[in-house]
């Protein structure tokens, strides 16, 4: 395998003209092929093995080149966040609980329309009513949860997509 290094080297240099990388790569390529020896097999072309294990090395961390972001005085990680966790579950326990407040027909009437996606006929033919009962009951819902929930506006009341989901019953159940 020593043998090889001079030519792993000018090959790695030629496909990053970086010298520190090419260095890198090299050293890449001779621990993957000491790692997996026995994935070579005998009789057979070593250095042509030793320039494929380069080349596709090359390759993936050119491929996890592309989709990093420089960002050198970590200015943009220090722009990132994530919503804690917590709050998410506390809201989404509120709004379990407001929901279980709110009559039958309106509760039945938000999860069709606001979780599930139907839309108000659709609604309307599964719980056998009329289309504007359908709203009525949507409405009255809304204003509930949003006098329940301690809320600005009814038209805060949003789901996202994590709250939907786990409004959701799980399938197979019986409800």
């Amino acid at each position: 395998m020593l043998a090889f290094l001079p030519h792993l080297r000018a090959f790695a240099l030629h496909l990053t003209h970086d010298a520190v990388r090419s260095d890198d790569l090299v050293q890449t390529t001779v621990l993957r092929a000491w790692t997996n020896l026995d994935r070579f097999q005998p009789d057979t072309n070593l250095e042509a093995w030793l320039f494929t294990i380069l080349r596709n090395s090359f390759h993936s961390e050119y491929r996890k080149r592309r989709r990093e972001v420089e960002d050198p005085d970590s200015a943009y990680a220090r722009r990132l966040m994530v919503q804690s966790e917590q709050e998410s579950r506390v809201m989404l326990d509120d709004v379990q609980q407001a929901l279980m407040r709110l009559p039958l027909e309106q509760r039945e009437a938000i999860l069709l329309i606001g979780c599930q996606g139907e839309s108000y006929e659709d609604a309307a033919a599964i719980c056998g009513v009329a289309v504007g009962t359908m709203k009525s009951r949507v409405n009255r819902a809304r204003t509930q949860l949003v006098e329940l929930l301690q809320m600005d506006d009814r038209h805060d009341i949003g789901l996202d997509r994590l709250t939907q989901a786990a409004l959701q019953q799980p399938s197979g159940n019986a409800s």
